[in-house]
């Protein structure tokens, strides 16, 4: 990749007009409009997604989601400093610094819907964290992503986004040693191991239609944009598209209740799921792939050309995800599984390459008419907090855009051949230090976000090293 610029490429962007904003006081009125649709609701989940993106909250009764709305509710600080496994890490210096202090946390607009998959009449709510002077909390993974947006609308620009993820759907009872196995189909009985993946079956869809009907239904009752279902490469991995979108706020917030939907489906209908980035060895990994143009003003698509490569400025944008890529790699696989995925001619990408209608490329432009030319970034495994995933995409597009980068021609054939070109980051601790020591990245992110992030990920990456495994005690009891 060559990179010529009108500026030095490491330079810092000026960020100091993107401070927190001030929380906004809800709209009290949501809660009577919902209840008066849903009348027989008795708890409500008060939701935060963390960190490494898992939703933590707590359980009320209805009568008290009133209060939420006029006065907030109350959650340690520390759940932003918290691990995977749930564990709050002192050294992101959100816990024991603090005396594990509180903070109030006000409603996302529009974020309370029904739970339907619920056997109790549930709700769910979800919140955003502030300061104590009332501005937002400046570690908030979503906090992050409204810095990146604010930061192209500042240049009249407006990021058009959609998420895909892919998942994996599996038997409730697994193996004896400990591993997951694929579906048995409660239509036919025929267990999917068995034979070999059938990438676009419609046979697959048609076994588990009852379970993706509940996940259409959960997914309409929570306003989430679900759309084409499709069986993947995989023996129980599938995709549901989630449409693009024009604000990147709302479409992370349906990526993150996407997974809870498919997650309570699926366990309603007695099956285990997973976006688990590569839940077993022998088959493909899920990803999460990030389609994304920027539109001005106008509303006119500022990528959209009749040459395939799109406009100038879509190049500029390709430039500055390939020169941020590896840098961003600590955020878009975020946990030791994440690095299994990728793999040669896996359709996980391993260099920071672009193409036209190329599934081999990091960076895929699709085909189609003008009006709808894109990015495709393919780097992301399904584990990725998605908040993270689409502010890594955000901030490349404005270092290139601002740099006017140039990404070099775009690759055809099979990017998997380009050995000349460097690798991106292929070990959870190579990619740890990319994004410490990267010169753009952390700018966009900031020092303190980038302080929690590290702290925890290295913390959890020292835990997940202590771990001794069955497959060491194989390997080594009897050998050493």
């Amino acid at each position: 990749m060559s990179l010529s610029t009108t500026t030095t490429a490491t330079e810092p962007y000026p960020l100091t007009h993107i401070t927190p904003p001030l929380i906004a006081a809800p709209d009290p009125d949501e809660v009577a409009r919902f209840r008066a649709q849903h009348a027989d609701t008795q708890v409500v989940d008060l939701l935060i997604s963390d960190m490494c993106g898992v939703a933590r909250g707590k359980r009320v009764p209805v009568d008290q989601l009133a209060k939420v709305f006029t006065g907030g509710v109350a959650f340690p600080g520390s759940i932003y400093g918290a691990d995977i496994t749930g564990d709050p890490i002192a050294a992101t210096k959100l816990v024991w610094e603090e005396g594990d202090a509180d903070r109030l946390c006000w409603p996302i607009p529009d974020s309370l819907v029904d739970c339907p998959w619920l056997r109790r009449p549930t709700a769910q709510l979800m919140l955003h964290m502030q300061e104590s002077d009332g501005t937002a909390f400046e570690v908030a993974p979503r906090e992050a992503l409204r810095r990146m947006v604010a930061l192209l609308a500042a240049m009249d620009l407006h990021p058009v986004m959609a998420l895909e993820l892919e998942f994996y759907i599996m038997d409730s009872k697994w193996q004896a040693d400990g591993m997951p196995i694929p579906p048995t189909s409660p239509t036919s009985g025929w267990q999917a191991a068995a034979t070999a993946a059938q990438v676009y079956s419609i046979d697959d869809l048609d076994d588990f239609d009852e379970l993706f009907a509940d996940i259409q239904s959960g997914c309409k009752a929570q306003g989430i944009p679900a759309d084409t279902i499709t069986a993947e490469y995989a023996p129980g991995q599938f995709e549901i598209n989630l449409q693009h979108e024009l604000d990147p706020m709302a479409a992370a917030d349906h990526a993150v209740m996407f997974k809870r939907v498919v997650n309570g489906c699926a366990a309603k209908h007695r099956f285990d799921s997973t976006f688990m980035a590569k839940p077993y060895a022998q088959y493909a990994g899920s990803g999460l792939h990030i389609h994304v143009s920027l539109v001005n003003g106008n509303g006119e698509n500022v990528f959209a050309d009749d040459d395939p490569a799109g406009t100038p400025l879509l190049r500029h944008a390709i430039g500055g995800l390939c020169a941020t890529m590896a840098e961003s790699m600590a955020l878009l696989a975020p946990n030791a599984n994440s690095y299994r995925r990728y793999q040669t001619e896996s359709y996980a990408p391993n260099r920071a390459l672009w193409g036209i209608n190329n599934r081999t490329c990091a960076l895929r432009v699709p085909g189609g008419a003008p009006a709808v030319r894109r990015v495709e970034h393919r780097v992301a495994g399904a584990d990725a907090n998605p908040y993270l995933a689409a502010a890594c995409v955000l901030a490349g597009i404005h270092h290139g855009l601002t740099h006017q980068l140039d990404p070099g021609p775009p690759v055809t054939g099979n990017a998997y051949e380009m050995t000349h070109e460097p690798e991106l980051p292929y070990s959870w601790a190579q990619a740890l230090d990319a994004f410490e020591e990267g010169p753009v990245l952390r700018h966009y992110f900031g020092q303190r976000f980038a302080e929690v992030f590290l702290g925890i990920k290295w913390a959890e990456r020292d835990k997940f090293n202590a771990y001794v495994t069955p497959m060491e005690y194989d390997w080594y009891f009897r050998t050493s």
